[in-house]
């Protein structure tokens, strides 16, 4: 007899529909998968027939062919487990239920309860897309199964739990979340607050322009002098995710495997930091099965480069198309996978291999040569795609033993928020989201420079040099100096901000 179950693939981020297809003859003893699995799928085999018998059903002794279409997708994992069970115990006449609205996830262990199967979020979009009306997935995942509105989730802890509900003997009941998943999103922030940071002003106003449009962002200085605690503050002035980014995070960490069990939802905005001996495939994403890279689990965050120039060249350069695009797309033989990466970069770096030069307190022992040497490892056009960048000097004693605290993150976050706001309603029918999105289309449109404005923009054209990419990111940062002051239009003074933040030099 022929069963066909439902079962799903995810592909990059995305999910496709799989035919678990189960026959069972007369034959020697023998279970042949096809359909391309990997190492993982071919050992459902003995995952499955432990799992049926010890389940309290018997596992048929003929020969069993399982099939998994379409037969030109790769399947990869342990997802398929699940149905594959069900599909022999409804081939073998054990079993019988109308499952043609029903998709069945999960990874079975060798006593037949289900674990953790990672990729959840993307297939029950999938399942809902395609009018699949109900789900079975291991009750570990529940939670993150009903982030997906108009589906009806069934938590299964076990392959006989499962038995006994599609027998009609005890059903089990489905899953309702509490409370309301609007109410999560706005979770409190662990981030390191403003106010704690003594001096360094200057920095911590880059850092909310930073924030309010969406621009990347370097900081140089000696070491000690608080670059990565800075960095460290920045989603705690970002604004809070909206249901659909949290949603977008979500689906990557959970493809990624990265999603830890008790949170179906990332509440937080990513702060990603890898160290910088991260190869090429870690921070793009790749492998023989493509998976997201630090620039993609960055996506709706942050994405932090401690000690910049000490990253690899080639690894560094190949940031200059994701900053641009925004995306990411990873190419192989069987074809391309494409990840988000709309995220913010920010670097931290020392302005010579010893990092006092220029330090007005302690001497610099570097050659003139070394230190030219060491600045040249970020490439100008990797540097022409920084809008923000600030020098962090070493902190006096003073403001060091000051007893009063700064401005906190809470009021910062709320003029970086309602920047956010009124770039929303700006790019209101459009895919943006803040002003370092504008293409030169919406530069043309939204950065009108007054007279006063044009003159001071043409003579910093001139002698800063700026190319064409350096002129609309000024004009974006600008626009976007101009939201945090509520301004219709750019003046002088929004301009002048914009410009102090191009780098002259590395130094």
């Amino acid at each position: 007899m022929l069963a066909k179950v439902n079962s799903a693939a995810v592909v990059g981020l995305d999910a496709q529909i799989v035919d678990v297809e189960v026959d069972i003859s007369a034959g020697l003893p023998t279970m042949t998968i096809v359909g391309l699995p990997d190492a993982a799928v071919q050992e459902a085999r003995e995952r499955v027939r432990a799992a049926i018998r010890n389940s309290g059903c018997a596992f048929p002794m003929k020969r069993i062919t399982v099939n998994l279409a379409p037969a030109d997708l790769k399947k990869e994992g342990p997802a398929y487990d699940l149905p594959i069970a069900v599909g022999i115990l409804l081939s073998s006449e054990q079993l019988s239920a109308e499952i043609a609205e029903t998709l069945f996830l999960g990874e079975l262990s060798l006593d037949g309860s289900l674990r953790h199967t990672h990729g959840i979020l993307p297939m029950v979009a999938l399942a809902k897309e395609k009018g699949l009306s109900t789900l079975f997935v291991p009750a570990a995942d529940a939670r993150e199964a009903s982030l997906v509105e108009g589906v009806r989730i069934i938590p299964v802890n076990s392959l006989a739990e499962l038995v006994s509900h599609l027998c009609g003997a005890a059903t089990i009941p489905d899953y309702h979340p509490e409370g309301s998943l609007e109410g999560v999103v706005q979770a409190g922030w662990s981030a390191m607050d403003l106010a704690h940071i003594k001096g360094q002003e200057h920095v911590k106003r880059a850092l909310e322009v930073a924030a309010a449009g969406g621009h990347n962002l370097v900081m140089s200085g000696p070491p000690g002098s608080g670059k990565t605690l800075l960095a460290r503050s920045l989603p705690s002035i970002l604004p809070k995710m909206t249901m659909a980014e949290a949603l977008e995070v979500t689906k990557i960490y959970s493809v990624s495997g990265l999603l830890p069990s008790d949170t179906p939802l990332i509440l937080q905005r990513p702060f990603r930091s890898p160290h910088y001996t991260i190869s090429h495939a870690g921070l793009v994403g790749g492998g023989r099965w493509p998976r997201p890279g630090e620039i993609s689990l960055s996506h709706r965050g942050v994405l932090f480069l401690d000690e910049f120039p000490e990253f690899g060249h080639a690894v560094l350069e190949v940031l200059r198309q994701p900053i641009e695009d925004k995306v990411v797309t990873i190419s192989r033989a069987q074809g391309s996978v494409t990840f988000p990466a709309n995220f913010m970069m920010v670097a931290a770096m020392n302005p010579c291999p010893c990092g006092y030069y220029g330090d007005p307190v302690k001497e610099c022992t570097c050659s003139p040569s070394l230190i030219s040497r060491y600045q040249k490892r970020i490439s100008g056009p990797l540097l022409d795609r920084i809008d923000i960048f600030v020098q962090v000097p070493r902190i006096e004693y003073e403001k060091l033993t000051e007893e009063r605290l700064g401005e906190g993150s809470d009021a910062v976050r709320l003029r970086v928020e309602r920047a956010r706001h009124i770039q929303q309603e700006r790019f209101q029918g459009a895919k943006l989201t803040c002003n370092a999105e504008m293409t030169p289309v919406e530069v043309r449109e939204f950065c009108q420079v007054g007279a006063e404005a044009q003159g001071l923009l043409r003579a910093a054209m001139k002698q800063l040099a700026l190319s064409a990419r350096a002129f609309h990111r000024i004009l974006k940062l600008a626009r976007t100096i101009a939201d945090l002051t509520d301004a219709q239009t750019i003046s002088a003074s929004h301009l002048a901000e914009a410009i102090q933040y191009r780098p002259r030099s590395l130094v």
